[in-house]
């Protein structure tokens, strides 16, 4: 979401402040539904300061948080089309983007929802600037869904309350509680570098360059990530949630190498000083693609909800030129509308 983490002055990564890759725990695999005791906080796992009062406070004078009537003015333009599911089964593996972090993933026969949010408006933002790309009443029964991070652009609970309680769900450790106190009964938290196996699919969580808070008592309460499916014969698909960028990417592409697709966040960047520890620009989107080593790039996060002051079709723009100066096949990125889909090739 807009909420960022960040400092007055330009991003800075600096290497001596990375985790000691030698010190990373190894892969682990955990039980379904596996009710856990965790950190009061995990704000020990930022890679960015919060921001501080001189941050807010430059916020605050140059209002620079949405963009003006010549940004707006493409909402017509952006890419809406949506159309029917494909046809899947287990050996299938397709994504369809309904808006946003919001995927209609299908792999190893199962149906996963990431990140949900079917509402029309989330706390705080205006109203969608593009419809749903499924309706609701169109998904084939959810068999599982995940969540990255709990702000409101990727928790939304008009959406997820339409769900049936014994949905399986894959979320970031120390958000269960939110979970069982709205009366899911398959809650499945992990920690960073867990995974956990859901009917032949393994979910594995992965780290990311963000935050997270849902009320001003909860700041870095429960943990954000990304997550890496991948079904019975090892193809997988990376979904990346709410990242800036840094050097997790290669991290992840190291340990879950030959990633088939990389669901990248490209939108609600600019200002950079405001929010460039927390989302990716385009630039930045493919040069995490390339760090992770996958295969094919899906953008997301962006020509859904107006969230920072870039012009709303300015993402996609940049991200193609960005792409192109890769010199990569344009078949490898799969910018697809709102309610588009695309089947990975066997």
């Amino acid at each position: 979401m807009t909420e960022q983490a960040e400092q007055t002055g330009p991003a800075q990564h600096p290497a001596d402040t990375r985790p000691d890759r030698t010190a990373l725990p190894p892969r682990t695999t955990r039980l379904l539904g596996e009710v856990r005791i965790w950190p009061r906080s995990f704000a020990d796992r930022l890679t960015a300061p919060l921001p501080g009062v001189r941050a807010l406070a430059r916020l605050a004078r140059e209002g620079a948080v949405r963009p003006g009537p010549a940004g707006l003015r493409d909402i017509p333009l952006l890419p809406f089309e949506p159309g029917t599911l494909p046809e899947a089964d287990v050996t299938t593996v397709a994504v369809t983007w309904a808006g946003h972090a919001s995927w209609v993933l299908r792999i190893g026969g199962l149906t996963v929802l990431t990140d949900p949010v079917w509402s029309r408006r989330i706390l705080g933002t205006p109203a969608r600037i593009t419809p749903v790309g499924v309706r609701w009443e169109d998904l084939p029964p959810v068999d599982a869904v995940v969540i990255s991070h709990n702000h409101f652009d990727h928790l939304d609970a008009p959406t997820l309350r339409r769900l049936p309680r014994r949905t399986p769900l894959f979320v970031p450790a120390g958000l269960g509680r939110w979970f069982r106190r709205r009366r899911f009964t398959r809650v499945t938290e992990l920690d960073w570098w867990e995974g956990a196996e859901l009917d032949g699919v393994r979910f594995d969580f992965v780290p990311a360059h963000h935050w997270s808070r849902r009320t001003l008592l909860d700041t870095c309460r429960s943990l954000w990530g990304g997550w890496v499916l991948t079904d019975g014969p090892g193809r997988s698909v990376y979904f990346a949630g709410d990242t800036g960028y840094g050097h997790w990417f290669r991290e992840i592409g190291r340990r879950h190498p030959g990633i088939d697709l990389a669901l990248l966040p490209i939108g609600a960047y600019a200002p950079r000083w405001w929010l460039s520890d927390v989302h990716t620009d385009p630039e930045e989107a493919v040069r995490a693609f390339e760090d992770l080593g996958a295969r094919n790039m899906a953008p997301m996060h962006w020509a859904t909800f107006v969230l920072s002051a870039e012009p709303v079709r300015e993402p996609l723009e940049r991200l193609l030129a960005a792409w192109h100066r890769t010199g990569r096949p344009r078949h490898e990125l799969w910018d697809l509308p709102v309610g588009g889909s695309r089947v990975l090739a066997a």
